[in-house]
C-alpha cells in the first residue's frame, strides 16, 4: 500500500488500516508472525515510531499479540465472557468451547492462607478462618489468556488440596464436591494494570504489557457466598460482557 503523506488521515492510521485489512483478508493468518518494525517501516516508507503506534493500537484492539522474545503475531478472536446477575455465569471452560477452542489449565500454586478483612465480610467468617488459595494459568488452544487466583473457604473445600486441578473446570470441580455452582457475581471491579515480571513470564508477555484485573465475588445458585476470583487477563484476548 502506498502511504499518502498529504492525506488528512494520519500516517499511523493508514498503516494500521492496511495491516488490519491484511489480517481480515487472510494475507496474515491467525498465529502468523507479522514482519518486524524495521521491515514494516521500509515497506510503508514511514518511521518506526509510526509503525509502532499502528501495531500497538492493533494489539490493544485484539488483532495482534506481542510475545516476549518472539515478535508480534496475529491474534485469535477475543473471547467474550458474560458475567450475569440473576442467571448462570458461564465458566471459562464453557466459553472456550462455545468459540471452538480447547480450554486448558495449569496449576501454579495451591496453599492454605489466612482470611483478609474483605474476605471475612464476604464469607461471613471470623478473623481466624482459613481459605484455600488456588492459582492457575488458563489457556485457549494452548495460548495463555489469564492468571486465575481463586479463594474458597477451607473447611467445605479442603479436598481441593489433593484434587487434580490441571485442565479441569473449577466451576465443575466445585459443583462435584459440594453440589454448588457459581451463579451470580457481585462487587465486580475491573481495572487496567501492567504486567509484573512474574506475570509477564507466565503469560508470555513483555514486562509492563497491559492486563485487565478482575476482582469478582461469586455467589452460588442459592445466593450464598461461594468464592472470590482475582484474575489477570490479557486484554487483547478477552472481553467482558455484563
Amino acid at each position: 500500500m502506498a502511504i499518502n503523506d498529504s492525506a488528512v488521515v494520519p500516517l499511523y492510521q493508514q498503516v494500521k488500516d492496511d495491516i488490519r485489512a491484511a489480517i481480515e483478508s487472510g494475507k496474515y493468518k491467525t498465529n502468523e508472525k507479522i514482519p518486524p518494525e524495521p521491515e514494516l517501516s521500509a515497506e510503508y516508507s514511514v518511521s518506526r515510531i509510526t509503525v509502532r503506534r499502528a501495531v500497538e493500537e492493533l494489539c490493544a484492539e485484539g488483532y495482534l499479540i506481542k510475545m516476549q522474545g518472539r515478535g508480534t503475531f496475529v491474534s485469535k478472536p477475543r473471547i467474550h465472557r458474560k458475567f450475569a446477575s440473576g442467571r448462570g455465569t458461564a465458566s471459562f471452560t464453557e466459553t472456550c468451547k462455545e468459540y471452538g477452542m480447547v480450554p486448558g489449565a495449569r496449576l501454579l500454586n495451591r496453599q492454605i492462607v489466612p482470611v483478609r478483612k474483605d474476605e471475612e465480610a464476604f464469607f461471613h467468617v471470623g478473623p481466624d478462618a482459613l481459605l484455600i488459595y488456588i492459582q492457575r494459568l488458563r489457556t485457549a488452544d494452548g495460548q495463555p489468556v489469564f492468571l486465575e487466583n481463586l479463594f474458597l473457604p477451607y473447611e467445605p473445600y479442603k479436598s481441593l488440596m489433593s484434587e487434580n486441578l490441571n485442565d479441569v473446570s473449577m466451576f465443575d470441580t466445585i459443583e462435584r464436591i459440594s453440589g454448588l455452582r457459581p451463579a451470580t457475581t457481585s462487587c465486580q471491579r475491573i481495572e487496567a494494570v501492567r504486567a509484573s515480571a512474574e506475570q509477564a513470564q507466565l503469560l508470555n508477555l513483555s514486562l509492563g504489557e497491559p492486563l485487565l484485573y478482575l476482582n469478582a465475588y461469586f455467589h452460588d445458585q442459592y445466593d450464598h457466598p461461594l468464592c472470590i476470583g482475582r484474575q489477570y487477563y490479557i486484554g487483547s484476548r478477552y472481553m467482558f460482557e455484563f
